[in-house]
């Protein structure tokens, strides 16, 4: 995918793409000293992370203000961030625990003027009220609806952008929640899956 594409399946603003592509020159330079994501994934930036994020505003319209649990790199949230300026009221909690990631994030923010939050911590232990709480590549199933849990349980919606073995992981979960889910087919890549959770509960 070029950025041309990705620009016309998203609609995203010449401002936008602007921004989107000093993300790609940050990430890119920081790569090189820290292992954010594997470097043979960068030349396929547009679509195997711009695009993979910004597929979840599509699932979710409405919202306005998104946690990224295990923010890392910044996929998805610095990505929903950056198109999210144009809308009013929109804001994104980038949350890690690991500082020298959140330093990345912080950096990403304070150079693009991101709507957005960086908070070094667990996710499980912030008291955020989101629309949706997000994640991408963190942890199995199980262990992403623990930390998801205190967001779900005060009316965020779940969007979670998981591989091929998504179904597998959310059959392993059952043994310990109550999950009502569904599955839809990641419009990046055919074997992935985005999890979109409405309810949970811990089993017991």
């Amino acid at each position: 995918m070029t950025a041309e594409e990705f620009q016309r399946l998203t609609g995203a603003a010449p401002e936008r793409m602007v921004e989107l592509e000093s993300f790609l020159g940050r990430l890119t330079e920081a790569n090189a000293v820290m292992n954010l994501v594997g470097p043979d994934s960068l030349p396929d930036f547009w679509n195997r992370h711009a695009w993979d994020s910004a597929q979840l505003l599509d699932l979710a319209p409405g919202a306005r203000t998104w946690a990224d649990l295990g923010a890392g790199a910044g996929f998805p949230g610095v990505v929903l961030a950056i198109l999210l300026k144009d809308r009013p009221d929109s804001h994104v909690w980038l949350i890690d625990s690991l500082q020298k990631r959140c330093r990345f994030l912080q950096s990403v923010v304070d150079a693009l003027s991101l709507p957005a939050t960086v908070i070094w911590g667990r996710a499980e232990q912030q008291a955020l009220k989101v629309d949706v709480v997000t994640a991408r590549a963190v942890a199995p199933m199980e262990k992403l609806l623990g930390y998801a849990q205190p967001y779900l349980q005060r009316g965020a919606q779940g969007l979670f952008l998981k591989g091929e073995k998504a179904e597998l992981e959310l059959q392993d979960a059952a043994k310990v929640w109550q999950v009502e889910a569904d599955l839809s087919v990641s419009r990046s890549d055919p074997r992935g899956r985005i999890v979109t959770v409405r309810s949970l509960k811990r089993r017991g």
